[in-house]
C-alpha cells in the first residue's frame, strides 16, 4: 500500500514540511513560470524572458579573456594540474590564505580603497544565503528578531528565519521620501517589538539596496550606527552590490563609517558580502561574513563547516582577484556597462510614460506601475503581475513579494541578458502599453485574457498614463526614469 503525500509528510520534521522557505511567494512563482516556458531566441522565441534574476552577465567577455590567458589558475588544465593534489586534499575551514587575502583586497577595491579589510576576519560560506543564515545563528536565538527596512529582498525570510527560528520585523519606509529609512521609523518598530515582548537582536540593512538600487548616504549610515549603539543591538550590513554602483552618489561602506569620529561598539557591526553580484559568479557560491567581533568570527568559522567554498573555487578566485590590473579594469568596465544598460532601459520606459525610482546601483530598477492598477490594492497588483507573466511573457517581481507597503511597484532586472534579448523585452513592454492604449479607445470592453486572468483599464486612465508629461519636481521620488 502506497503512502499519500500527507502520510509521507507525517514522517518528516515540522521544519521540512513547513512554509518557512517561502517557496509560495510570488517572487518564486515568477521563476517557476519562467522555468516552465523559458525564452530562447530560436527554440522558444515566445517564451518568458527572465527579468526576475538579479545577475550581472555584462562582463563575461572580460572573465573569459582572463581565464584563457591564465590557464594555470585552474587545477583542471594542463597548465595547472601540478597543483591538483595540494588543492584537492583536505583543507581546514579557515580557507586558503591566498583566497582570504585576495577577497580582502577585492573588498577594499570595490569600496574605492577608502578602507582596508583584515583577511583574518573573513569567514567563507556557501553564498550570501549561507552567510546570512550563519551570522543569524551566531547573533540570535529562536524567537528573537531583526529589524529590516522595507521593501527588502524576499529571500531574507528564508535566509534569516527558516532554520534559525528568528523573526523579521519590517521597518516602515514610504515612496514619499524615496523609501529612505528614518530614525523615527526605527524607533517605532523597536518600541512595538518591545511591547509585543519580542527581543530585538539586530538591524539588517542592504546597501546598495535590493530592490531599490539606491545607496545610503553618510548621514543615514551614521544615524543607523548611533541607533544600534544606543539600543545595544547588532548591525548586519548586506553589501553584496557594492561594485554595481555606476554613478554618483558613490557607495559608502559601513566599514568606512566606523572609522570616522563616531561612538560605536565595533563588536556590534558585521558585513555580509559575496561575489555573486559584483563579479557575476552566483554559481561559485562564494559568500563572506566579515565581523569586527572576535567571538563572532570564531563561532562563524566553526559553523562554516556546513557550507564551505570548494578549494578548487578558492584557488581560481585567489588567482583572479590577485591580478590587480584585471580587477581594476573589471570594476571600471562593469560600472560603464551597467550605466549604459540602465540608461537604455529607463529611457525606453520613460518613452511609454513609465517611471522608476531614481537609482544608481544594483542590477535592476524599481518600476512604478501603480497607474496601471485597476484599483490601488495588492489584489490588483497581483492581477497586473499575472498578466505581465502570462500575456506579456516577462518575469518581473511584484513589490508585495518584497514586503512593499504600497501596491504597484515592481523590480525589473536588466543585467542578466544580452542586448538582443533586452531589445525583445523592451519591445514587449512597449507593445503591451501601446496595445492597451489603442484598445481602450475604440473598444472599451476589450480585455486581455490568459489562464483565466483578466485586466482592463478605463480609457481616461490609460490616456493619462500615456500622455502624461511627467511634470514632477527634481526632488520627487518618482522622477522621470532618465538618470
Amino acid at each position: 500500500m502506497g503512502f499519500t503525500v500527507s502520510n509521507q509528510q507525517q514522517l518528516l520534521s515540522k521544519m521540512a514540511t513547513g512554509n518557512g522557505h517561502g517557496e509560495n511567494s510570488p517572487y518564486f512563482d515568477g521563476w517557476k513560470a519562467y522555468d516552465s516556458d523559458p525564452f530562447h531566441p530560436t527554440k522558444n522565441p515566445h517564451g518568458v524572458i527572465q527579468m526576475g534574476l538579479a545577475e550581472n552577465q555584462l562582463c563575461f567577455d572580460l572573465i573569459e579573456e582572463w581565464v584563457l590567458k591564465n590557464p594555470e589558475a585552474s587545477i583542471c588544465t594542463a597548465a595547472g594540474v601540478n597543483q591538483f593534489k595540494d588543492i584537492a586534499i583536505f583543507q581546514d575551514y579557515h580557507g586558503l590564505p591566498e583566497f582570504r587575502n585576495a577577497v580582502a583586497n577585492f573588498m577594499g577595491k570595490t569600496r574605492g580603497n577608502q578602507v582596508t579589510f583584515d583577511p583574518d576576519r573573513i569567514v567563507m560560506s556557501g553564498g550570501a544565503t549561507g552567510a546570512h543564515e550563519m551570522i543569524t545563528f551566531c547573533l540570535a536565538d529562536p524567537g528573537d528578531a531583526f529589524l529590516v527596512p522595507v521593501p527588502y529582498y524576499p529571500g531574507f525570510d528564508r535566509d534569516l528565519g527558516w532554520r534559525t527560528g528568528v523573526q523579521l520585523i519590517p521597518v516602515a519606509c514610504e515612496s514619499s521620501n524615496s523609501f529612505k529609512v528614518t530614525r523615527a521609523a526605527l524607533e517605532a518598530a523597536y518600541e512595538k517589538a518591545q511591547k509585543d515582548n519580542i527581543r530585538v537582536k539586530g538591524l539588517l540593512i542592504t546597501n546598495p539596496s535590493n530592490p531599490l538600487g539606491t545607496v545610503l548616504d553618510r548621514e543615514t549610515l551614521r544615524s543607523l550606527v548611533t541607533f544600534i549603539n544606543e539600543k545595544k543591538i547588532h548591525l548586519v550590513c548586506d553589501e553584496i552590490y557594492a561594485a554595481t554602483v555606476f554613478s554618483q552618489p558613490s557607495f559608502i561602506s559601513i566599514a568606512e563609517i566606523i572609522e570616522e569620529d563616531i561612538e560605536c561598539d565595533r563588536n556590534l557591526v558585521h558585513i555580509v558580502y559575496s561575489l555573486s553580484k559584483d563579479m557575476g559568479f552566483p554559481g561559485f557560491r562564494v559568500g563572506i561574513v566579515y565581523s569586527y567581533n572576535d567571538a563572532v568570527v570564531n563561532c562563524a568559522r566553526k559553523m562554516s563547516s556546513f557550507g564551505l567554498v570548494s578549494t578548487q573555487t578558492q584557488h581560481l578566485i585567489a588567482s583572479m582577484l590577485s591580478d590587480n590590473e584585471f580587477v581594476d579594469r573589471f570594476i571600471a568596465q562593469s560600472a560603464q556597462k551597467l550605466k549604459a544598460r540602465h540608461m537604455l532601459f529607463t529611457m525606453e520606459l520613460d518613452q511609454v510614460g513609465t517611471s522608476c525610482l531614481k537609482s544608481n546601483g544594483g542590477l535592476f530598477v524599481w518600476m512604478d506601475l501603480h497607474k496601471l492598477l485597476k484599483e490601488q490594492t495588492f489584489e490588483a497588483e497581483m492581477a497586473l503581475w499575472r498578466t505581465i507573466i502570462h500575456e506579456v511573457k516577462l518575469n518581473v517581481s511584484p513589490g508585495s513579494s518584497f514586503h512593499c507597503p504600497e501596491p504597484g511597484w515592481f523590480r525589473v532586472c536588466f543585467a542578466n541578458m544580452d542586448d538582443k534579448t533586452m531589445e525583445i523585452a523592451l519591445k514587449r513592454i512597449r507593445d503591451f502599453v501601446q496595445q492597451d492604449k489603442e484598445a481602450v479607445v475604440p473598444r472599451k470592453n476589450k480585455r486581455f485574457c490568459q489562464n483565466n486572468l483578466r485586466l482592463s483599464f478605463k480609457s481616461r486612465r490609460m490616456d493619462d498614463i500615456m500622455m502624461s508629461p511627467c511634470m514632477m519636481s527634481p526632488q520627487s521620488p518618482l522622477v522621470r526614469a532618465m538618470t
